[in-house]
C-alpha cells in the first residue's frame, strides 16, 4: 500500500441513498468506500435518530480490532502451556 494512502484521514459520510460509509477523506465519489453500513428505517426509529452515533461507534470498534489484529505480537505476550489458573 502506498505510504501516503495509508496515512490519509478517514471520514464517515451518510450518502443520499442512506448508506453510511467509511472512506478516505481524499477519495472522490467514484472510489469504493472502505466500509459500508445501512440501518433499516425500523432501526433508525428505534435509535431515535442517533444511528449516526451508533455507526461511528461500530466503525471505531472495528478499526480498533483491526489495529490489534495487525500489530506484531511480542514473545512476552505468550502464555506458557503449563500455566495454572486458580
Amino acid at each position: 500500500m502506498d505510504q501516503d494512502r495509508a496515512a490519509s484521514f478517514l471520514e464517515i459520510v451518510e450518502l443520499p441513498n442512506g448508506e453510511i460509509v467509511l472512506r478516505r477523506s481524499d477519495d472522490d465519489d467514484s472510489e469504493e468506500p472502505l466500509l459500508t453500513m445501512k440501518f433499516s428505517e425500523e432501526a433508525k426509529s428505534y435509535l431515535e435518530g442517533e444511528y449516526l452515533q451508533v455507526a461511528k461507534a461500530m466503525f471505531d470498534a472495528g478499526m480498533k480490532e483491526v489495529a490489534e489484529l495487525t500489530q506484531p505480537q511480542s514473545s512476552d505476550d505468550e502464555v506458557p502451556e503449563n500455566r495454572v489458573l486458580h
